[in-house]
């Protein structure tokens, strides 16, 4: 199982990842990142992949992919 998870230490809301991922992300209070569904099935993982791609300061990460 593939896992998608933000490192809240890295992430300061640049906001691409809900931007092109919306199902996957959504955005706090602050703008900042976070995970809607963790757990990422086969149909989902090009869009992971495309966030953590797109991360400027690397704070999106898949987990066993």
């Amino acid at each position: 199982m593939t896992r998608l998870r933000i490192d809240a230490n890295r992430c300061v809301g640049h906001g691409r990842c809900y931007e092109l991922a919306p199902g996957l992300f959504a955005d706090d209070e602050y703008g900042h990142g976070v995970v809607e569904r963790e757990n990422i099935d086969d149909a989902d993982l090009s869009a992971a992949r495309l966030a953590v791609d797109s991360c400027p300061e690397q704070a999106v990460l898949l987990e066993g992919s």
